[in-house]
Order: C-alpha cells, then structure tokens, then sequence
C-alpha cells in the first residue's frame, strides 16, 4: 500500500530536519518518496511502491508541487537532503536511513530493498 505523507507530516519534517520517528519506524523497511506530479519516472515508479505493502514494506509519498507547502518543503528537500531531483527516495531499515536514491530501473530499486544475505 503506498500512503500519502500528510501536510502535518511534512512540515513537522520541514521543523525537524527529518521525518518523524513514527513514520521511519512505522514497518522493518521504509520507503519514502518525496516527489512532483508531473514526474514522468516517477510515474514509472509508483507501481512498484504500490506492490511493496504486500512485502511488508511501509511506502509513504509526497507530491509537493500539489501542496500548499510546495515552496518551503522543495527549499528543505535541496537545503537540508541535498536533493534537487525527483522522484528523490529514502529508504530506512529499523528506522534508520539506509540509503538514497533517485529514480533506477526496477531491478535496481528491489535490490536496495531486499539485498541477498
């Protein structure tokens, strides 16, 4: 299930300089994708986030160009993650960041989920 990060959700980001420890700790593997609607990667992606409930793997998104917010979550998006591209994703594990990434073929992104042991 790929749920949507709500405005309180981002701003309290936005304040805090990371999302809070309820959404990151929210299943084992956290994905969430911070991103514009317009996107056509994006787009290609969303699918993917959307299978991943099945797996237990919590997929949160934001399409900020459609929020309110827009101006002041792009600034702390580029100023504090250092990310001016989209869809840009941060994937946590035991609510700790494990990685960053922007868009990448399927393969890929299922590999930074689920790496062989």
């Amino acid at each position: 299930m790929l749920t949507k990060l709500t405005e309180a959700e981002c701003r309290a980001a936005i304040e805090h300089g990371e999302f809070s420890a309820e959404i990151i700790n929210e299943a084992p593997t956290v994905v969430l994708a911070l991103t514009q609607s317009w996107c056509p990667q994006w787009t290609r992606m969303r699918p993917w986030l959307e299978e991943l409930g099945d797996k237990g793997v919590s997929c949160r998104y934001v399409e900020y160009d459609r929020e309110p917010f827009f101006e002041d979550f792009r600034s702390f998006k580029e100023s504090v993650f250092h990310n001016e591209e989209v869809p840009y994703l941060r994937y946590y594990r035991d609510g700790r960041l494990v990685k960053e990434s922007n868009y990448m073929d399927k393969p890929g992104f299922l590999r930074i989920l689920f790496p062989k042991t």
